[in-house]
């Protein structure tokens, strides 16, 4: 029997424990930044909206409610500037459908997926899930005629950089794509999170023209609404791909749980508590690109998302042990493709009182 983990790479964060074990030694504890995971409150409308709807009985819909539908759609269309009716379709997260996403298309052996150079690591683990060869490459042009590909992920704003793609770029990969019957998939996770630029949705008119065919925009409400404890995230864009999408989530069980289908619309709905929490992303990363500026680093791209991409000029594993001794934890560039290998990413997701730790060990 073939054991399909063998096929795949080490969980990166389990290689961060020798670090992590040096940086939870610091008298003054640990400050990790070496996750993007949520720290703050779940505003109270969610959380009310979640235990209105505890009482589910019965198995939800797969395709999502007609309430959470319409809320998906009315935020697809002013989040992203879309026009028209994108199909639509809640997930279990957006990691779920990250990994499984080629297999759910159809991709297999003798395809390929085309991932950016540096990017999140589960874009390499679905293409391998599948079965398909993975090119890592950021111009598509350098890819030839090459007709073994069937779908390419670009992300902006990037994990790990916060690179934002152009919208000419944008265009010319949809333009690529369309000339070959390519599926592009563009995860949009950190797009409410722009800082110095401004992100433009694969979906926006100006990019789409108004055509979603083989477009299809990934989104999560972890970031935006702290819900990544929920599980809570979606995916827009061509409806006869979308329908495809969840009649085969309908025979795998992918269904996201009603109470949390209920908080999905609560919190589609509701700017303020955005517009709260990127208000304190926004005083964690003044912070933290000061201290690490001051401390000898250089921070590249980095103009929109959770992460300050960072560089000492030296290899990303070294960093991370010099920032450990200080009781820092981050991580290395490695894990996001070889083109990352002198740079570590810095995370905004910890408390004001952990920032704070982390700029004056910087600092001193």
């Amino acid at each position: 029997m073939t054991v399909l983990s063998a096929s795949l790479p080490d969980f990166p964060w389990d290689l961060l424990e020798p670090a992590k074990a040096v940086a939870a030694a610091h008298p003054d504890g640990i400050v990790d930044l070496s996750v993007g995971t949520p720290v703050d409150p779940v505003a109270a409308s969610i959380r009310t909206a979640l235990a209105g709807a505890s009482d589910a009985p019965g198995y939800p819909l797969t395709a999502g409610t007609p309430a959470l539908r319409a809320a998906i759609s009315a935020w697809v269309a002013r989040a992203c500037g879309a026009s028209g009716t994108p199909g639509v379709l809640p997930t279990i997260g957006s990691k779920e459908l990250v990994a499984w996403l080629p297999t759910l298309l159809g991709v297999g052996p003798g395809d390929v997926v085309v991932i950016p150079q540096v990017c999140y690591p589960t874009y390499e683990v679905g293409a391998k899930l599948a079965g398909a060869e993975v090119v890592r490459s950021d111009s598509l042009t350098a890819l030839g005629p090459d007709r073994r590909v069937k779908l390419v992920w670009i992300n902006s704003p990037a994990n790990p950089s916060g690179r934002v793609l152009p919208t000419a770029h944008l265009r010319k990969v949809v333009d690529w794509a369309r000339e070959r019957g390519v599926v592009v998939v563009s995860d949009e996770c950190y797009l409410t999170l722009g800082w110095e630029e401004t992100p433009v949705s694969v979906l926006s008119d100006e990019v789409s023209g108004g055509d979603h065919t083989g477009l299809l925009a990934v989104h999560s409400l972890s970031k935006r609404s702290n819900l990544a404890g929920y599980r809570a995230g979606f995916i827009a864009g061509d409806p006869a791909v979308v329908r495809e999408l969840l009649a085969v989530r309908k025979h795998a069980g992918m269904i996201v749980p009603a109470p949390v289908q209920a908080a999905m619309i609560a919190a589609l709905g509701d700017e303020s508590h955005v517009a709260e929490q990127r208000a304190r992303y926004e005083a964690r990363r003044t912070a933290l690109r000061a201290a690490l500026t001051g401390a000898g680093f250089t921070i590249e791209h980095s103009g929109a998302g959770l992460y300050l991409w960072s560089t000492r000029g030296e290899d990303s594993w070294k960093t991370v042990d010099w920032l450990a001794e200080r009781g820092i934890l981050a991580a290395p560039g490695a894990f996001y493709g070889p083109a990352g290998a002198q740079h570590v990413r810095i995370a905004l997701t910890a408390t004001d009182e952990r920032v704070a730790a982390a700029v004056a060990r910087l600092a001193a």
